[in-house]
């Protein structure tokens, strides 16, 4: 058995050496890449389907960086994993399942779960979150993580494969199902993470909607600049349920600086460095 490498230009890879890292995962098929996530995970992927984007990257992070103390997760269309094995990696101990409705991202999902060695922590449920038999109605979570799709079906270009349509586009479900499944759901305390646009401002206000109509009070969020000097664009959003609150803090965001991706000449922005050594990628 060939020992994994331990650095890669110059960055000592961090965490567990999974399964797969020592030659007895799953084989990456035709059509599929195995690309790295987090320290030694990897993660299964099409090659002309979904890719995972900062997007997913930063709902794990966000959630994971404000709830540290999780026992048991939730992720909410958790697609080909991103966002659990992120989160699964910065939290070792925590029970996870993760919910998705596309058989084939279930089925990468799974790969890499075996991959990485997180069967016996890591259950994926293949459905529509919203469908009453997913998730029992007594199941709680002390984090819920949910990187949902953006917009409405019909107002844009939906791609050419169906994995990149679901991701993008409002297939099965909006921001507002998303919070109301997360509430739902919720232990008590729990945190709810999450990203969607901030521009146009009727999409943050989408936002804002529906956390009040599924009783959730934004305590945190934190805009996102794709390149230094441009607007923000995205935003990421930490909830609570308002009934866990004290009634001052129900109405009272924390609204973080934010946080640039790259700089004006492109380069990795250093903060978003320093976020991606936080989550076992190389800055």
């Amino acid at each position: 058995m060939t020992a994994p490498e331990t650095v890669f230009k110059g960055w000592s890879k961090p965490g567990p050496i999974p399964p797969g890292a020592l030659g007895s995962g799953p084989e990456v098929e035709p059509g599929e890449t195995l690309d790295a996530i987090s320290g030694y995970f990897r993660l299964f992927q099409l090659a002309n389907g979904h890719r995972f984007s900062t997007d997913d990257v930063l709902t794990a992070w966000y959630g994971t960086s404000w709830c540290p103390t999780a026992r048991r997760a939730l992720d909410l269309g958790s697609g080909i994993g991103t966002v659990g094995m992120i989160a699964a990696w910065r939290l070792q101990g925590v029970q996870f399942v993760t919910v998705e409705a596309q058989e084939e991202s279930v089925r990468l999902a799974q790969k890499s779960a075996c991959w990485n060695g997180l069967q016996a922590r890591y259950e994926i449920r293949q459905g529509d979150f919203r469908d009453a038999n997913v998730l029992r109605t007594d199941e709680r979570f002390d984090l819920v993580l949910g990187s949902p799709p953006y917009f409405p079906l019909g107002t844009g270009v939906e791609g050419d494969h169906p994995q990149k349509i679901a991701c993008r586009f409002e297939v099965r479900g909006t921001i507002a199902d998303y919070c109301l499944v997360a509430a739902r759901h919720l232990e008590r305390a729990g945190f709810f993470a999450c990203i969607f646009p901030i521009a146009p401002v009727e999409q943050a206000n989408r936002v804002k909607e529906a956390a009040a109509a599924a009783g959730l009070s934004i305590v945190r969020s934190r805009p996102i600049v794709l390149r230094e000097g441009e607007r923000p664009l995205l935003g990421l959003f930490g909830m609570m349920r308002s009934q866990d609150l004290p009634e001052a803090m129900r109405n009272q965001v924390w609204t973080e600086p934010p946080l640039i991706i790259r700089t004006a000449n492109g380069a990795v922005h250093p903060e978003y460095a320093a976020v991606k050594l936080s989550f076992g990628f190389p800055p």
